[in-house]
């Protein structure tokens, strides 16, 4: 059998299935120890149901949205001729010879390769989008495409440089979230959110292993909200929602669904 049909098969009763399950409208068992600023927390599907599909595809996004998802993540360039496309690496071509994408046309891209555009016109704009914005320049693209379908009010534009988020404030409204990766934040928790709350950026993202429930209370003081990616297991996804996180990412879309029905 061929292993793409294979996982394509697997991703369609995944999806089948937990979409069945989750549709029933089961009660939450409990609210979650600690309040978020946002209820339902956001589950942001990282880099679309990269679990059971391959990943920053057109299919697995949608396989995200069925799973349950109410938000995706991806990662967003600009190409030569000014197309946002959604990919990773953002480079392509033979070993040796790799080359960025904005070095290259969209026509030049695999097909795989979807636009900001295809993923609306594929999937409509009834979700949050968080995007780490790799290459600045493709900031103006991004939200042009956004606006152009209505939906740059759930937008999510992830940088980790303060001052490339301050720069972008005035021109959209957009939610702004600094996103410094694995790097310790070296002022604390409390200077860093106090700094981003002054400077009107809207969320502080971290590794979900780095939050506990007193640094995400920190964080919503300044009415800032708490992002944690890197969140598989279901026990971890079970304690950041439990602490009051405000969106989480995984690529577990069904973990996330279903650690999500014990509370919502």
């Amino acid at each position: 059998m061929d292993p793409a049909g294979s996982r394509h098969t697997a991703a369609t009763w995944i999806g089948n299935t937990v979409s069945d399950g989750f549709n029933q409208g089961q009660p939450g068992v409990r609210p979650p120890r600690h309040a978020s600023l946002r209820t339902p927390p956001v589950t942001f599907a990282h880099r679309g149901a990269r679990a059971h599909a391959p990943e920053n595809t057109i299919e697995s996004f949608e396989l995200a949205v069925r799973l349950g998802a109410s938000g995706l993540e991806s990662d967003v360039f600009v190409t030569a001729d000014g197309i946002p496309v959604l990919d990773h690496g953002g480079e392509f071509g033979p070993r040796f010879r790799r080359r960025p994408i904005k070095e290259l046309r969209r026509e030049q891209l695999p097909g795989h390769v979807p636009s900001l555009g295809e993923l609306y016109e594929a999937i409509g704009t009834a979700f949050d989008l968080s995007l780490d914005v790799k290459d600045a320049a493709a900031f103006d693209a991004t939200v042009a495409a956004a606006r152009a379908v209505g939906a740059e009010s759930m937008l999510w534009l992830c940088h980790p440089d303060i001052d490339q988020l301050v720069r972008w404030r005035t021109q959209t409204d957009a939610k702004l979230v600094n996103s410094p990766g694995r790097k310790k934040i070296d002022e604390g928790v409390e200077r860093r959110s106090a700094r981003l709350a002054q400077l009107g950026i809207d969320a502080l993202n971290r590794p979900g292993n780095d939050w506990n429930a007193g640094q995400v209370a920190l964080v919503h003081r300044f009415d800032l909200m708490a992002l944690g990616w890197d969140a598989q297991q279901h026990r971890q996804i079970t304690a950041l929602i439990d602490m009051g996180i405000d969106g989480l990412y995984s690529d577990h879309v069904d973990r996330m669904s279903e650690c999500m029905a014990q509370f919502f």
